[in-house]
């Protein structure tokens, strides 16, 4: 059997890999990386939505493409986090929320990016 992946895992194993390359990386360089019984057209597809949210640059290579990361992880991060943020019915429920969620330490640091510090 299979096993199932948490939404958006996928993305962000074939993302891990791509960002641990030096040069850009194939579907099936992907797939050998993965190695975990996945077809290659669903790491091909994969890597083509990554490309189609603006996350991944591509250049022809040979019949394929090879993939390099246009953004960080911690660019990604901020985007999901802006995009959660724009999608909240309840904008201050939502910033309390993340603001009790933060890890210790946490919150100093948000403090100190606000007051312009960091």
């Amino acid at each position: 059997m299979t096993r199932r992946r948490a939404m958006g895992a996928l993305e962000a194993e074939v993302l891990e890999q791509i960002r641990a390359a030096d040069e850009g990386l194939t579907p099936r360089d992907v797939l050998d990386r993965l190695g975990d019984g996945l077809a290659y057209t669903t790491v091909m597809t994969t890597m083509n939505r990554l490309w189609a949210k603006g996350q991944l640059e591509r250049e022809k290579a040979g019949r394929s493409f090879r993939y390099r990361p246009l953004l960080s992880e911690s660019e990604i991060a901020a985007a999901r986090m802006a995009e959660a943020l724009r999608v909240a019915r309840d904008r201050p429920a939502a910033l309390s929320r993340f603001v009790e969620e933060l890890a210790p330490g946490d919150e100093e640091l948000l403090r100190s990016l606000l007051d312009g510090e960091v």
